[in-house]
């Protein structure tokens, strides 16, 4: 039965609560902004991938995965192989989606942009079925916005440094 117990050990270190509402307070923020411009807009931009990106932006902003350069790499290698997914198979067949999220991956892994939330654009392209281009806009432009609230965001006290500096 011990061993059972390692699937429910918390590896995330404690964190101030100060933090912790300073976190759930910015991705609020993020995601009404993006909010508000879809609803301006008519751009389906509250997508869940971007929810997530918002976890990783405002809960775990030094982590490799919350960097820009991984947002917005991620987001774009996704968007591209998940338009062409679309474009060679209209059809939109389940087995499209799942092929292309394994292809994502590989992608991001090669070009070093992981960044897991993006591994569900091809399954919101196919499901949606949203056009290529306003899923492209769409994920770019909330992306954008929720990291240009997280630089921001990050430089209110306490200051978190974001994005993180070069080595």
């Amino acid at each position: 039965m011990r061993p059972l117990f390692r699937f429910f050990a918390r590896h995330e270190p404690k964190g101030s609560q100060v933090m912790h509402l300073k976190s759930g307070i910015g991705a609020i923020i993020g995601l009404t902004m993006v909010g508000a411009i879809a609803a301006l807009t008519g751009y389906p931009m509250l997508i869940a991938p971007l929810g997530a990106t918002a976890v990783l932006l405002f809960a775990q902003p030094g982590s490799p995965l919350a960097q820009p350069a991984n947002v917005f790499g991620g987001y774009a290698l996704a968007v591209v192989l998940a338009a062409i997914a679309i474009l060679l198979w209209p059809e939109h067949h389940w087995w499209v989606a799942t092929i292309c999220v394994g292809v994502v991956i590989a992608a991001m892994l090669v070009f070093r942009v992981t960044h897991p939330p993006a591994g569900a654009v091809p399954l919101v392209a196919v499901a949606g079925p949203i056009a290529p281009g306003t899923l492209a806009g769409a994920v770019m432009a909330g992306a954008t916005c929720l990291v240009a609230v997280a630089v921001l965001h990050h430089r209110l006290p306490p200051r978190i440094s974001y994005p993180k500096p070069l080595d």
